[in-house]
């Protein structure tokens, strides 16, 4: 029998045998040749543009094939170059063009790694980002605005805004927590025209590129209020103290000529009283809006309270339409990993993952307030992979033997302790998989305890999340905000480990990439009394790992 060849259709594709063709006559070959012709002129570019438009490359195709960022498109099968997919490196206007790439390889490099996004800014938000840029520009560090600021905030007391106002951030608590309220404090300076500026201690030193073009956010190390770190609930410039001691009151608001404070502190950690709280009250926050420094330390992610406040409300509207994509965007906006981190990230993500088709972030946290056993935490693990099938189960009867081209699935696991790695791989490694696959188990590293005053301890944190942000599965533990920022920067809903109070549920998968609020106050401004915060909007309820925190939800 004759070799099959294929001849092409309008809609579908024969298949005809070399005998058929023998048997037509030259002559009726020369008669069909116009019309062949004619035929291919009108069809064949709509053929290669329906054709084109299938085989876009997805990432995960990328991945399997070996794209990388700094090598491209390669194909093992085939010595041609194939020409790499355009890449929306600004995010969709996310990202300003113009900075000095060299600089910070992540801001452009990033969308190379990670899933590419379903979710799109608007153009309103873009549009508010460009305006706070240059208003960042006009007003920060060692420009003449904020030197005139420094002097007023110098002499101890103020009488009203400035042409520049000021939220200073400053660092508390774990690497994970810090990022979140970053990102808290960030929407708030954006939601009330303020200028924010972080704080840096040695141990958050070389961590985060500069998001801003053309300035800095990098609070001076001149600045004129010392020991910030030291600030907690019993500081008297704190919000709550100044309102006790009645040196401010929120009907300040309606009054004109008032001396105020130069600065207040608002503490908005998870030990905060009940006074701390009533910043998230509208008469609060239109009486802040008076003062041109604010100082604000927090472990919490308050976004989600931001949106209970009336006056915010049609702004955050416009702003995110989408609700649960306020820490995705403002985080890909905001949080670029210098140098030295991406420099971690790309080499291990190139040396272990990179040929992998696809990539299953875990990440294990152990809370010394909630202790659970190495055992119970391993088991719901490998119980919600298996259940929710993220990870084939072994074959215990025979070893086995995979395949020359058996494809491999890579897991990274991220935690504090090795022993959950060394289970898994050791799983993986000695018996083969009743799917097949060839399962590959990583951790980039195992620091035993957590050193947050560590400034390498924090840049391997920091590596660590971004390569979890890349997978395409993602595990991880309830209330973990180490876990929060590597979903909400991939654009992932997760499958929770529940807390050990729930341990007869092996994982719940979360509906919301948006962080969780762990401490948001329950106080009802307008009725005076506490409310369920979680059932006041339909956009703000209770989180999936937490009944009494609060979360964003589409």
């Amino acid at each position: 029998m004759g070799m099959k060849r294929s001849r092409i259709g309008y809609g579908k594709m024969e298949m005809a045998g070399d005998s058929e063709a023998e048997m037509e006559s030259s002559n009726s070959s020369r008669n069909w040749t116009p019309c062949v012709v004619l035929a291919c002129m009108i069809y064949l570019p709509l053929l290669v543009l329906l054709v084109g438009a299938y085989r876009k490359p997805s990432l995960e195709w990328l991945r399997s094939v070996g794209f990388t960022a700094e090598t491209g498109l390669r194909s093992e099968s085939s010595s041609s170059p194939v020409p790499e997919p355009v890449k929306d490196k600004l995010l969709g206007g996310l990202l300003a063009p113009g900075f000095d790439e060299s600089s910070c390889l992540s801001r452009y490099q990033s969308v190379l790694y990670r899933k590419a996004s379903p979710y799109t800014p608007t153009p309103y938000l873009v549009d508010r980002l460009r305006k706070y840029e240059a208003l960042h520009k006009k007003c920060g560090p060692n420009t003449e605005l904020y030197n005139k600021s420094i002097e007023q905030l110098k002499s101890g007391r103020s009488t009203g805004p400035g042409e520049c106002n000021y939220v200073v951030w400053i660092p508390y608590n774990g690497f994970g927590n810090r990022v979140l309220t970053i990102v808290s404090a960030f929407l708030y300076a954006l939601l009330n025209d303020k200028v924010l500026l972080v704080h840096v201690p040695e141990d958050l030193a070389d961590l985060l590129c500069e998001p801003f073009p053309e300035t800095s956010w990098t609070l001076p190390k001149d600045f004129p209020v010392e020991k910030l770190e030291s600030f907690e609930v019993r500081t008297p410039q704190s919000y709550g103290n100044m309102l006790q001691s009645g040196v401010i009151k929120n009907d300040m608001r309606f009054a004109a000529n008032l001396t105020l404070p130069a600065y207040v502190y608002l503490h908005l950690t998870h030990d905060y009283s009940a006074l701390d709280k009533i910043f998230f009250c509208e008469d609060a926050q239109q009486m802040l809006r008076k003062l041109p420094w604010l100082l604000l330390k927090s472990d919490n992610y308050f976004v989600p309270s931001l949106f209970l406040v009336e006056e915010y409300e049609e702004e955050l509207r416009r702003l995110f339409p989408e609700r649960e994509t306020v820490f995705h965007h403002l985080g890909r906006y905001l949080l670029h990993p210098t140098n030295v981190v991406w420099g971690y990230v790309t080499r291990y993500y190139q040396v272990y993952l990179a040929k992998a088709y696809e990539m299953v972030g875990i990440q294990i946290r152990v809370f010394q307030h909630a202790p659970v056993s190495f055992d119970t935490m391993l088991n719901q693990i490998i119980n919600c992979s298996r259940k929710e099938n993220l990870l084939p189960a072994v074959n215990l009867e025979e070893p086995g033997v995979p395949a020359k081209d058996a494809r491999e699935k890579a897991v990274l696991v991220t935690t504090l302790y090795s022993g959950y790695f060394d289970k898994l791989r050791n799983m993986y490694y000695e018996h083969s998989t009743a799917t097949g696959e060839v399962i590959g188990v990583y951790q980039p590293s195992h620091e035993e305890q957590q050193h947050t005053d560590h400034q390498n301890h924090n840049i391997k944190a920091w590596a660590e999340i971004n390569l979890l942000s890349f997978s395409d599965v993602l595990v991880t533990t309830a209330c973990s905000t180490f876990g929060y920022v590597a979903q909400g920067l991939g654009a992932l809903k997760p499958w929770i480990i529940p807390r050990p109070a729930d341990r007869n549920q092996a994982c719940r998968r979360g509906t919301s990439m948006e962080p969780c609020f762990h401490s948001p106050p329950s106080y009802d401004c307008k009725a005076h009394k506490d409310v369920d915060k979680g059932a006041v909007v339909r956009h703000v309820r209770h989180c999936e790992d937490l009944d009494e925190g609060l979360k964003l939800f589409d």
